[in-house]
């Protein structure tokens, strides 16, 4: 089992408070960047591929192939949903990550999919969008080049909501009998994951009430349905989440109890939280001089190491262009901290990475002599010392 871990930079500790429902999402007001993308989009770069036909609408991917890709590769696929809450927002959102995917190796594409404002749906049709663009994917694999076996889902707001969805939820489905719909990664930005009341927190005010029952009117189906939260069982893929505690669109603290949620079902997950940042901070354009497209970075950065990690990426190239190497996290630390002065605590740091993998071979050169000692097929050796 992959361990999961709580990586926060830049960060304040883990908020674990019971949930209002006031605070569960506030995508009613959202007026984020990716609702202000031009529409329809300008994909430049791109191939276009009808996905999905729902009466006279067709829905187009719109993906980003690595240079010499050809159907002959069996590469990693990644597909991004942007945020709108349901209701707006362009594919254009996600086109600098699927760029930038692309020039590490990976198949990348952005999904449009039916919204309020465009195609009068509610939001378990932007499920059924979603299901049936990771849908599409899988079963155009040999044509496209990518591992069937090796798709992501990634998304903002809303479009981290649908990523999320197609990974956790049941039904808000328009083709059940076809190639699964379950994605084998998730790349959530500030995701809706919390849906609907959850057990054991405070009963809501009235003002509250209200609040939510219009938001579920945007849903279409009952929100427990919806809720990806709810939906929690082991097997799920492994997933990183991106989220600011300052987010007053969707609170930090539903993306907290998410992966909390995902690791008690023995789910990987890395939960990334940003200090003071608000919703909407990772998208690319962001902030002026310095600090323009600073979070952009970031969140690539460590989504890029995400991806390594489930060996999906190669190493990066070193500074002189060379091939780069990979490394397990431990190498990788012991290589940065090299021979340098060490401040207080780092130097134990290396020391017991060096200790671990110093008893890590010696413990691989037993099991090798344990394997030259062992019995012939059909044997066994009488232990009454081990335990049962």
């Amino acid at each position: 089992m992959t361990l999961s871990i709580f990586n926060r930079p830049h960060l304040s500790p883990c908020r674990n408070a019971a949930l209002p429902l006031a605070v569960l999402l506030l995508l009613a007001a959202a007026g984020s960047a990716a609702a202000q993308r031009a529409y329809p989009p300008n994909m430049e770069g791109t191939t276009a591929e009808v996905y999905r036909t729902v009466g006279d609408v067709e829905l187009n991917l719109y993906l980003c192939n690595p240079e010499g890709h050809s159907a002959e590769d069996s590469r990693p696929a990644i597909v991004f949903f942007f945020g709108g809450g349901w209701r707006s927002g362009s594919p254009q959102q996600f086109l600098p990550h699927c760029r930038y995917l692309a020039d590490r190796g990976m198949v990348a594409a952005v999904a449009d999919y039916r919204v309020a404002s465009r195609h009068g749906v509610t939001a378990n049709e932007c499920v059924e969008d979603a299901k049936s663009a990771v849908r599409w994917l899988r079963a155009n694999a040999d044509r496209l080049g990518i591992d069937p076996e090796r798709i992501a889902a990634g998304g903002g707001s809303a479009g981290g909501h649908l990523a999320a969805a197609t990974a956790t939820l049941p039904g808000h489905d328009p083709d059940p009998d076809g190639p699964s719909p379950v994605p084998n990664a998730l790349v959530l930005f500030n995701p809706a994951t919390v849906l609907a009341p959850v057990d054991g927190d405070p009963m809501p005010t009235e003002e509250q009430r209200e609040r939510f029952a219009a938001l579920a009117e945007r849903f279409g189906a009952p929100p427990e349905s919806m809720s990806p939260h709810h939906h929690l069982r082991e097997g799920l893929p492994p997933t990183i989440i991106f989220h600011g505690t300052a987010d007053e669109t969707v609170a930090h603290s539903t993306a907290d109890r998410f992966c909390l949620g995902l690791r008690e079902h023995r789910a990987r997950c890395d939960f990334v939280s940003y200090r003071d940042q608000g919703h909407g901070f990772f998208n690319f354009g962001r902030d002026e001089g310095d600090e323009k497209n600073k979070w952009y970075e970031d969140t690539v950065s460590r989504m890029d190491g995400f991806l390594y990690s489930l060996e999906w990426l190669d190493p990066k190239p070193n500074p002189d262009g060379t091939p780069g190497e990979r490394l397990t996290w431990q190498e990788s630390l012991s290589r940065a901290l090299g021979n340098q002065s060490l401040p207080p605590g780092v130097q134990e740091i290396r020391e017991g990475l060096e200790r671990r993998a110093a008893e890590a071979a010696v413990s691989e050169d037993a099991e090798s002599s344990d394997e030259e000692d062992a019995p012939p097929d059909g044997e066994q050796i009488n232990n009454d010392d081990d335990d049962e």
